[in-house]
């Protein structure tokens, strides 16, 4: 029997499928669109039904004994669906700005801090409940024909199996969920005039939600007893996948969003959370908790710097049959630090500042400069932003003494080494780059009883490469360049 992962992003969805031992056989993917205007950013559900049916039919072809089939997905996004369970309207994203006013509302009735205590988040409009009351407000329509409102991997699930379930993680991003209590929040619920009926049923990260339909059996070229499970947010699968599961190990997922996630054995400090704005997440091992400390830009920064400044240099990668991020780094042959300020905010400053209006900048260019520093300063930035996050996170109780990383950052060695070097705590990468569908392959071999725990699942699918150790006169050197890094958000937030 092989297993799968199938992981919904907000512009492509992937399934990847393992055999019984936890080896890798192939994978297939799938895009769809994404709608960016003024007034919202949405996404159609229908293409991405349409993307998740392409994946299961290659796949089924090439591996007709998949035996179960893990659900993970992006957060906050939402869609009302009728009796038939087709979507009502299209789906608003967590970018779209529309439901500030709804959240302000919200705050209003509740506190802020009132807030947090139940869910574990600090208010923000990016969070489904605050669009679920602007579209109540905006297009009443839409709610009164609903029969039910879902997040995007229970509306899979439901699609699959007809049995509306979400697990905890990914409840837990509509800011409507009481994490210690693990239920809806029906004080949330009832201040934002929403029918607690509308939602799904809450599970446990990693529950069977039954077997596939049998039209979509057919439709899909996958066997009729295929059993369907309900993982997580994909963060909380990305970190099964990473093997954390105790809080002496933290995940950084280097892929284009960089996301440290630390795990704790119980809540954390919610006073230190919400200064910081992070989120405080149930996680699969009941009692403990995980939390999201992240930067818009990672991977994207680099390859922002790679696609916009290194022309030649790409060029030149080419006719050297190797890739333009290694021959930068190859380039940069200091083992100094570059010296120069990247303030990583080409898409906004994440936590701990959620500041969405924030800017990028690249401060102490000279004329002497060239690419390959840009490049290794932009590497920094990162990894600045990322210590600026765990300085955050320190009164919250973190007592993470190692990181796996995983995400194609991780196969930098040098990048690696900078953030062991500027963390001072070891790092080991891992050999996945998708740790979201390892993870949810993990939790679905669990569920179908492949084996028998996490750890058996950790043995089986979580493999690593390389582990760094930081060095501590290459540490002390980054610390006097990160003592003016971390004022330069506030230099140059007045001045864009």
């Amino acid at each position: 029997m092989y297993i799968a992962g199938l992981d919904i992003g907000t512009t492509g969805c992937k399934c990847t499928v393992f055999d019984g031992d936890g080896h890798l056989l192939g994978k297939a993917y799938r895009d769809y669109p994404v709608q960016r205007a003024v007034g919202g950013h949405e996404i159609d559900i229908s293409a991405m039904m349409d993307g998740v049916y392409a994946v299961f039919m290659e796949m089924a072809s090439r591996y007709p004994d998949i035996g179960g089939i893990g659900v993970t997905s992006f957060g906050e996004t939402f869609v009302c669906v009728d009796n038939t369970g087709e979507p009502l309207h299209p789906a608003m994203l967590y970018t779209d700005s529309r439901g500030r006013e709804e959240c302000l509302e919200l705050v209003q009735k509740m506190g802020e801090k009132k807030i947090a205590e139940i869910t574990g988040l600090r208010p923000h409009e990016m969070y489904s409940i605050s669009k679920i009351m602007w579209l109540k407000r905006n297009k009443p329509e839409v709610l009164e024909a609903a029969e039910h409102i879902f997040l995007m991997e229970d509306y899979v699930v439901f699609r699959l199996t007809g049995v509306a379930q979400i697990d905890y993680s990914l409840a837990t991003r509509t800011m409507a969920f009481d994490i210690r209590n693990l239920c809806w929040s029906s004080e949330i619920l009832r201040a934002a005039g929403i029918d607690e009926k509308l939602l799904s049923v809450p599970v446990p990260t990693g529950t069977i939600a039954g077997k596939l339909l049998t039209s979509v059996a057919k439709e899909t070229g996958l066997k009729p007893d295929t059993q369907v499970v309900s993982v997580s947010h994909d963060q909380v699968s990305a970190a099964v996948g990473a093997g954390a599961f105790d809080a002496s190990v933290a995940v950084d997922g280097a892929g284009t969003v960089e996301c440290l996630t630390p795990v704790y054995d119980k809540i954390p400090d919610i006073d230190v959370m919400y200064q910081g704005y992070f989120s405080v997440v149930p996680y699969v091992i009941p009692g403990k908790y995980v939390a999201y400390a992240f930067s818009y830009t990672g991977g994207a920064l680099i390859q922002w710097c790679a696609d916009t400044l290194a022309k030649e240099e790409k060029r030149l990668a080419k006719e050297q049959g190797i890739s333009v991020n290694e021959l930068l780094e190859y380039a940069y042959a200091s083992e100094e630090p570059s010296g120069l300020l990247v303030l990583p905010h080409f898409a906004g400053a994440a936590t701990p500042y959620m500041d969405t209006g924030s800017k990028g900048a690249v401060l102490g260019l000279t004329a002497a400069t060239t690419v390959a520093d840009i490049y290794r300063g932009c590497m920094e930035g990162v990894v600045y932003e990322m210590y600026l996050n765990m300085q955050a996170l320190r009164q919250s109780g973190i007592c993470f003494d190692r990181i796996h990383a995983t995400g194609g950052g991780a196969q930098s060695k040098e990048w690696m080494q900078m953030k062991a070097d500027v963390l001072d705590i070891p790092i080991t990468s891992l050999k996945t780059v998708d740790a979201g569908t390892v993870g949810s392959a993990m939790l679905t071999g669990i569920a179908v009883g492949l084996f028998k725990d996490l750890n058996d699942a950790a043995a089986h699918m979580v493999e690593k490469i390389e582990s760094y150790e930081p060095r501590r006169e290459m540490h002390d050197k980054y610390m006097e360049i990160y003592k003016r890094y971390e004022k330069v958000y506030q230099a140059v937030r007045p001045l864009v």
